[in-house]
This record gives C-alpha cells, structure tokens and sequence, in this order.
C-alpha cells in the first residue's frame, strides 16, 4: 500500500475535528492537522484522536496547507499521497479511498472530490458558493479546455506531483491555484463524485459576506493571471 497522509487545516473545529479524524479509513499513514491559530480546543481534541497537530499562527487557509507540507518534507519517509480535506465534517472522510483509488490503481496524478448537486445535502452549500463554482470551472474551460466542474478541497495527488506545482496561495486561492497549476504542467486528473453535508458550526468564508467575496476575488485573480500567462 502507498503512503498516505492526510492534511487538514483547521481554525476554530473543536465540535467536529475528532468526527473527521475518527472516520478517516486506517489505510492513512498520517493525519496532520493544521491548527490555524484556533480559540478553542481544537488543538487538544485533535491530539487527543491520535492526529500529529501543527500550530500555524498565520490566518489563511493556504498557509495552513503551506505548513503541513513544510512539515512533511522534514520526514525521512516521503508519503506517495497527499489527502487535503476540511476539518468542519462536510466532506465524508471515509470517502477518502474512492479519491485515492484512481492513483493507486490507474496512476492518475490528481484527484478532486466533486461536489455534485444529487449528493449534497441540502443547504449544504450556499448560492454564492454553487455560482463561484460554476464561474470558476467554466471559465477554466473557456481558457484552458478543463473538464473540472468543482473547487472542492477534498482532494488527493500525488506528493512528487504536487511538490512541482510550487504552491504559494496562502488564503482562498488554493484550491483553484492548484487545479491552474495542475493544467499548466499538464498533470493528469479526474474528478471523483462525493458525498457533502452541511458543516458542523459557521463557515470562515461562504458564512461571511467578507469572507465570500474575499474568496472570490482570490479564486478569479489567479484564473485571469494564467489566462493572461497562457
């Protein structure tokens, strides 16, 4: 079996953090959690399910994800994948191995975890969320011919793959710098279908007006910077 660890940065998820540690399956290797400067006792209840927990004192969820790689390329042993889900409980952790699937067995580079509309709860996702994802996907198919129909972060690749992309987004754009950047160094993908619920406490981004146009201004900057780099 492949080494497998999972990232998942995390501020404030004290209420769900164990749900998503415990129902992660046993093939991982690793669970990092990222705890993005929290107020609460997310840092203790992750210790205390068994995760190795990181402090990043940096707000953004890029820099959370910055410091669980940074973490991971001080390992003697390298995992072969890297996992990137939510610490809320929307994603479905035991999932993890339907994303992990089409690596181990077709070595495909990249996975996302689909959010499609028959398998999410409903509210689960708010409107401004469902037409940022729709804008976003189609507008990297109208500039670069992708087949993605989702930003989702529940998402695995390839650790060698990944370390080429040379991430550095360090707030909202990370999801979609990665999918930019996978389609720029022509990294084969696909999208998997996934389970979404509605997440355990509020959203840091699609739970605040700030936060949501924040995220969406990030996510088009980096689409029109590549278009404009094309």
């Amino acid at each position: 079996m492949p080494n497998i660890k999972v990232i998942i940065p995390a501020y404030n998820e004290a209420e769900s953090i164990v749900k998503v540690i415990n129902d992660i399956p046993k093939i991982v290797n690793e669970i990092i959690v990222v705890n993005n400067n929290s107020t609460d006792g997310t840092k203790e209840h992750a210790k205390k399910a068994g995760a190795t927990v990181l402090t990043e004192k940096n707000r953004g969820y890029g820099n959370a994800c910055l410091k669980g790689l940074d973490y991971i390329a001080n390992q003697k042993n390298k995992p072969n994948i890297i996992v990137f889900l939510d610490g809320d409980y929307s994603d479905f952790p035991e999932e993890l191995t339907k994303l992990t699937a089409p690596i181990i067995e077709n070595d495909i580079d990249f996975v996302i975890g689909a959010r499609i509309k028959n398998l999410r709860e409903p509210g689960s996702m708010t409107t401004p969320q469902i037409f940022g994802n729709w804008l976003a996907t189609n507008l990297m198919k109208l500039f670069f011919g992708a087949t993605f129909t989702d930003l989702g972060p529940f998402r695995a690749i390839k650790y060698n793959k990944l370390l080429m992309l040379n991430m550095v987004d360090k707030t909202y754009g990370w999801t979609v710098e990665m999918q930019l950047k996978a389609l720029k160094q022509k990294l084969t993908y696909t999208e998997i279908p996934v389970n979404y619920r509605n997440r355990i406490g509020i959203s840091k981004v699609s739970g605040t007006i700030k936060g949501s146009i924040f995220a969406g201004v990030k996510i088009l900057s980096w689409i029109f910077k590549y278009s404009i780099k094309k």
